[in-house]
């Protein structure tokens, strides 16, 4: 696993309606069976929509424990709120389904 800081301000939409916008986003890439998509975590500090809790948890072995929060009933996000050691830089970042929302990055 590879984690960058994205030097460009990243954007998050669900339709029209602002997410987050951020100069912090990380930008995480991973091999597991195959290369995986990267993915784009931000900082929940830039997140500017209320995001709500979800009674869900996953397990990574190279992250740890995630949990899950939805946007008006329905489930974008995943954080780890305790990384392991190896992705401690992930604590207190979200990152979001691609399918679900839309990511822009740039001024």
């Amino acid at each position: 696993m590879v984690i960058r800081p994205i030097k460009r301000t990243v954007r998050v939409y669900v339709g029209n309606t602002l997410v987050a916008e951020t100069k912090n986003a990380l930008r995480v890439m991973e091999m597991g069976k195959s290369l995986y998509d990267p993915a784009i975590y931000i900082p929940a500090t830039d997140i500017v929509v209320k995001l709500k809790p979800l009674d869900k948890t996953s397990h990574c072995p190279l992250k740890g424990d995630a949990s899950y929060v939805a946007l008006n009933d329905d489930e974008i996000a995943w954080s780890y709120d305790r990384p392991l050691d190896v992705s401690k830089q992930l604590a207190g970042h979200f990152a979001f389904w691609p399918d679900k929302v839309r990511i822009t990055e740039g001024d």
